[in-house]
């Protein structure tokens, strides 16, 4: 079967729920949410909504736990809190809640990044999987990262994701 075949199933338009991990960032200033969403919606995805929450373990894991079990959403992309410094939590409470490490989403997004960034790149601790039988991805903050991934590599692939995730 050819890839063109395998991924002939898949759905063209996902439903997607967008969070945001800062302490800083507002409806106003969010534009690596913002660009997510305009990303989906251009790619005929849905935005099943937004929401931007504090840097905070505890109500980051909350937030995604409560779209894994709404079912509004098939796929739950975060963007922020996936730094070094100490308030970054976002990687931590994302790898804890996945089933099943899509690892290649992080390395792919690395080597594209160090085409852009060069070494800087290392510090990247993007993260993607299955949990709940949603596909999680975990973004860095910055907008051009968010549109880096978006573009070459989730939105090229959100369908067959999805549509593997539910196999």
């Amino acid at each position: 079967m050819s890839q063109a075949e395998h991924k002939a199933g898949a759905p063209q338009s996902v439903r997607c729920f967008i969070v945001t991990v800062s302490d800083t960032r507002t409806e106003a200033t969010d534009s690596s949410g913002r660009a997510i969403a305009e990303l989906l919606t251009a790619a005929g995805h849905q935005v099943a909504g937004r929401r931007i929450v504090k840097d905070d373990p505890d109500l980051v894991r909350s937030t995604v736990e409560h779209q894994l079990t709404s079912m509004s959403a098939q796929a739950i992309i975060l963007t922020g809190g996936t730094g070094l410094t100490s308030r970054d939590s976002t990687y931590e409470v994302v790898i804890g809640l996945l089933q099943k490490r899509l690892d290649g989403f992080g390395e792919l997004f690395r080597m594209l990044s160090f085409e852009q960034i060069g070494p800087a790149a290392m510090m990247s601790r993007a993260c993607a999987g299955l949990a709940a039988g949603h596909i999680v991805v975990s973004l860095p903050g910055s907008e051009g990262a968010v549109r880096l991934a978006m573009e070459r590599l989730i939105i090229p692939e959100l369908g067959h994701l999805v549509q593997q995730a539910a196999k």
